[in-house]
């Protein structure tokens, strides 16, 4: 293994109540909660548009979903997100040994929040999005691969969505039990982001 390529949401933090700050602040007919982002976690824009407007015609739910986006980064860039247990100690002996990236469904700007707010820029070398490439999360992860020049890179998520994408890219999964998903398939698994260390 030469590297690791991290999710994020479910991963390395939890965002949500950030988000929900962010969002109801542009959906004032109704009341987001954080149950209702749990069942998005993982997916890209138009299938979270659909999850929580499924009453709204296509061009409205877009039109709602794009100004929340537009917000969300200035959010996570002043108030942050729960990071994990000890995740700033262990990405700092892991980046000694490896190199490490991002590959997310976020949007523009939230991996920069990210990174601004909790200072972890430092540790990872490369990120990649969808909003950015117009290619889905496998395709995503390929071409931080090839960008990298990776051989043998493993991925980290907690969803469904995660274990396709990485089965896509041809690489092992590590599987976040402690996220928001519940995947069944796996290479690997972590109960808490310290067991990384154990792992690798």
């Amino acid at each position: 293994m030469d590297s690791i390529i991290f999710d994020l949401d479910g991963t390395i933090w939890d965002s949500i109540d950030t988000v929900l700050l962010a969002w109801n602040d542009v959906v004032k007919e109704k009341k987001l909660t954080r149950e209702d982002f749990e069942g998005t976690m993982g997916l890209q824009m138009d299938d979270i548009s659909r999850k929580l407007f499924p009453n709204l015609d296509y061009q409205t739910r877009t039109k709602i979903i794009k100004q929340c986006f537009e917000i969300e980064g200035e959010y996570i860039e002043e108030y942050g997100g729960e990071l994990y247990e000890n995740v700033e100690a262990v990405l700092n002996k892991l980046f000694k040994k490896y190199k490490l990236f991002i590959v997310s469904n976020c949007q523009q700007g939230y991996i920069d929040g990210f990174f601004k707010y909790h200072q972890l820029d430092k540790y990872f070398l490369d990120y990649e999005i969808p909003s950015r490439t117009g290619l889905a999360k496998g395709e995503n992860i390929k071409l931080i691969m090839e960008r990298n020049n990776l051989s043998k890179p493993v991925y980290i998520g907690d969803t469904e969505g995660d274990l396709k994408a990485s089965s896509y890219a041809g690489i092992p999964f590590v599987f976040a039990k402690y996220g928001f998903g519940d995947v069944t398939d796996y290479d690997y698994v972590i109960e808490k982001f310290d067991d990384l260390l154990e792992l690798f």
